[in-house]
């Protein structure tokens, strides 16, 4: 029979104390994940046994049940008089209450070694036996005389299916094309999505069986703001700077969208802030259908002109009829 040797020690292995909350011990987790992940370190081996066995570690310690049963597991692993898996019956019964029972919870005697007990915990079968004891000196629960065997359960419970949200947060190009995006969750795992197209903040996307235990993972959608785009709805909306003379005489001049850039037509006499149509340039629709773009006019002046430009700009303000000020005097 093995002895206990192969204990580990969860708490020690993540660097936190035993009365760390699952905020905390969820902060090192992640901190430690990204410093040992092998894609951050390929071909060093020490940093996958690393990654693997914080992960081991944070699989227990996070499930408030099973770092329970931890937890009293370890209290035992220390006791004078537990080698080889088993403790005398006597010191085994020593916690019995008024009805003569030993505490059911968790009975580290009936394990042969750590691995085993960590096994159950977490629902995998130690192919190597499908029998734990059938000594009946081993049970507190019999007499000398009664024979019991345990057994393994051929089908072990599984971990409850369990829903997880994760949030993703894209460039607005990326959220309008959509297409394949590779994620990395908090848990280590690295997946490829087909992301769809038009995708806004707020949105949530279903990925089926990928949450715990065939559960379901939600992933919630935050578009970062883009420094010439704003959406509106359906809308795209852009500003577009012209010149004073472009402004008055109109014409043609090239706008962005998120297709690349556009001709557009700019009417003559166009105000600042007035607001242009480009249709079907603006976000998708359900369907083929999209939104239209809104191009808003800005007029700007230049800080600075050659004297020739000067000296035009002069013969204009004499002989200029628009009086923009006339209805301010009486």
């Amino acid at each position: 029979m093995q002895n206990l040797q192969d204990f580990r020690d969860y708490y020690e292995m993540l660097g936190v104390s035993k009365d760390a909350s699952i905020e905390d011990i969820k902060k090192i987790y992640r901190k430690l994940a990204r410093q040992y992940h092998p894609d951050l370190n390929p071909g060093n081996k020490e940093a996958e046994e690393k990654f693997k066995a914080i992960g081991e570690a944070y699989g227990i310690l996070s499930d408030p049940a099973k770092r329970a049963q931890y937890d009293q597991f370890s209290r035992f692993w220390k006791q004078k008089g537990f080698p080889g898996g088993k403790q005398p019956a006597k010191d085994r019964s020593s916690n019995n209450g008024a009805n003569g029972r030993s505490n059911p919870d968790v009975n580290p005697a009936d394990y042969p070694n750590f691995t085993t007990f960590i096994n159950e915990v977490i629902g995998v079968k130690d192919s190597r036996t499908n029998t734990r004891s059938n000594d009946a000196n081993n049970d507190p629960f019999r007499s000398p005389k009664t024979q019991v065997q345990y057994t393994v359960p051929k089908n072990p419970p599984k971990a409850p299916r369990r829903d997880i949200e994760a949030r993703l947060t894209i460039p607005l190009e990326k959220a309008y094309q959509g297409g394949l995006e590779r994620i990395r969750l908090e848990d280590g795992r690295s997946l490829e999505v087909n992301m769809p197209s038009g995708m806004v903040t707020g949105q949530t996307i279903r990925l089926r069986n990928q949450g715990i235990s065939g559960g379901d993972l939600y992933l919630k959608i935050t578009v970062d703001p883009h420094p010439v785009f704003k959406i509106e709805g359906s809308n795209v909306l852009c500003h577009v700077p012209v010149t004073p003379s472009e402004a008055v005489l109109g014409g043609q001049v090239e706008a962005p969208t998120l297709d690349g850039p556009v001709k557009m037509t700019i009417p003559p006499g166009v105000r600042s802030g007035q607001r242009l149509r480009l249709a079907n340039k603006g976000y998708p629709l359900e369907g083929s259908k999209r939104g239209d773009q809104l191009v808003e006019i800005q007029i700007v002046t230049p800080k600075t002109i050659s004297p020739e430009e000067r000296e035009l700009y002069e013969k204009l303000r004499q002989i200029e009829t628009f009086k923009p000020r006339a209805d301010l005097i009486g």
